[in-house]
Formats: structure tokens, sequence, C-alpha cells
């Protein structure tokens, strides 16, 4: 079977990309009340393994889901679900690109490979996004 047939009633999902600066990491805590001092320029940040602040990691999810809500509005919000894995920080300034890729189609329900890469490459995470299509 081919890959478009395998993939067919999957919409293209659009990659998001967003700069990851300290401000916006800084406002993200307040907003997500997540006090802990790693995202922050704090004694523990520059003395964690990282040696800086880093971005949240649903700072970073983020991204996926919204580029999942733009191709797929309600559906997403109420069926759609991730499975992700982290594999490296976001170490502020960076801008981020999520991307999802359709992997297949069955009994109604898409599924995507998604991942979230740093502007030099370096993948921060990857995992599976699957959401019904009627």
């Amino acid at each position: 079977m081919s890959a478009e047939r395998t993939t067919a009633g999957a919409p293209e999902v659009a990659p998001v990309a967003r700069h990851l600066d300290q401000p916006r990491v800084d406002r993200y805590a307040a907003a997500a009340r997540d006090p802990n001092p790693i995202h922050r320029d704090s004694r523990e940040a520059l003395a964690s393994q990282f040696g800086r602040p880093i971005a949240h990691g649903m700072l970073v999810l983020a991204l996926v889901s919204e580029g999942m809500t733009a191709a797929f509005g309600e559906r997403w919000a109420t069926g759609g679900t991730l499975r992700v894995r982290w594999r490296a920080p976001a170490v502020p300034p960076v801008t981020v690109t999520a991307r999802a890729r359709a992997r297949g189609v069955a009994d109604g329900v898409a599924t995507y490979d998604v991942s979230c890469e740093a502007e030099g490459g370096e993948v921060l995470l990857t995992g599976t996004a699957t959401v019904p299509l009627g």
C-alpha cells in the first residue's frame, strides 16, 4: 500500500515556529504558576546540568498542539491525544519549530508523528498525536 493511500483523509498540519526568549519563558512561568528556578535566570539554573535557564517542556509542547488545533479545531480539543518524549531542553533564546507528519488513518482516526526542533536542528521532543476525523 502506498504512503499516499495510508494517509488519505489526514489533513496536512502546517509547522508552527516560535522564538522562545527569556521574557516569554518568564511570562509562561507566571501564567502556569510554575516557580521552578530552572526556568529563570537563577543560581539554581546556573548550577544545573544545563548551566542556564531552560524553557518549560509544556511551552515547547504547546507548539504541537497549536498546529493540531489549526488543522482540526474542535476535533483536536475534544478528541486529540499526544504521547511524547522530551529529547533535549530548549535553551532560550531559541526558535522552536513544531511539525506533525501524517503516519496513517485507521478506523476514522489519523495518527501523526510529531516533533519539535531548535533552529540548529536539535530534536527537542518526538512523539505521536492522534485525532478523530469524523
